[in-house]
């Protein structure tokens, strides 16, 4: 069990210390797609997750982690990395507004909760805050977008 730990937190460090870009949209459908083979979700499930509803949920919660981790966002030892939460989800903000909202949505863990409770902590602060609105806003332009192309 130590030698797992120890290999775990190794590997976290060494991903925290590369050279980490964010993610293009191809590489988060791909995450997704992976995500999802890997943490199956209902139909239902996947409705919502479409609409930006995000249900506390054991299937969720995984699902949500699974693509936070494969993102290179956040690690199960660490929690959720700030500064790669600013430079993945900036949108048009500045990277050092996007940093401070990241700053305050990451926390160690104190109350010891289940990884998947953790990263889906992380998730809904993130999504409560200015980063979610302009996510939300993203979307829902890609949505309309997608509509006209297809009239």
């Amino acid at each position: 069990m130590l030698k797992y730990l120890i290999v775990a937190l190794a590997l976290c460090a060494v991903a925290h210390a590369d050279d980490w870009t964010p993610k293009t949209g191809e590489e988060i459908r791909n995450i997704r797609v992976e995500c999802l083979k890997e943490n199956p979700l209902s139909n239902d499930q996947i409705s919502q997750l479409k609409n930006l509803i995000f249900p506390n949920e054991p299937d969720v919660r995984q699902y949500l982690t699974c693509s936070a981790t494969k993102l290179g966002i956040f690690c199960d030892q660490q929690g959720y990395h700030a500064d790669r939460l600013a430079k993945q989800f900036k949108m048009d903000l500045s990277e050092e507004e996007a940093l401070q909202i990241a700053q305050s949505c990451v926390d160690d863990n104190a109350q010891k909760s289940p990884t998947d409770v953790w990263a889906f902590r992380g998730h809904q602060c993130m999504m409560a805050s200015k980063i979610g609105d302009k996510v939300r806003a993203f979307v829902k332009a890609k949505a309309e977008e997608a509509k006209k192309k297809a009239a």
